[in-house]
C-alpha cells in the first residue's frame, strides 16, 4: 500500500505533503532532520492520510493538492479520519 500523508508542524504553523508506503518511517526521518526543508518544524505530526494500492496514484494525489495551495483544503482534510 501507499500513502498520501499531511504533516503539520506547530512550531512553523505549516503543513508539508508527501507520499510514501511507510508513513511512521517518513514522520521519523522528518522529525530527525533527514529532510531539509523539514528541519526548522520539528516535531512534525500526521494530521491526515489517505491509502491507495498503487505508488503513482499516491503521487499523483500529493500533487493535486500541492496544486491547490489551498490551506482551507488542508485544514479542512484534518477533521477527516486518518
Amino acid at each position: 500500500m501507499w500513502y498520501l500523508y499531511i504533516l503539520y508542524s506547530e512550531k512553523r504553523d505549516r503543513y508539508y505533503i508527501g507520499s510514501t508506503n511507510d508513513v511512521e518511517r517518513h514522520l521519523a526521518e522528518h522529525n530527525h532532520r533527514h529532510t531539509p526543508s523539514t528541519r526548522s518544524g520539528i516535531p512534525w505530526k500526521v494530521v491526515y492520510t489517505e491509502e491507495y494500492p498503487e505508488k503513482q496514484e499516491a503521487r499523483a494525489r500529493e500533487r493535486e493538492i500541492k496544486r491547490m495551495k489551498s490551506r482551507k483544503y488542508i485544514e479542512s482534510k484534518r477533521g477527516s479520519a486518518r
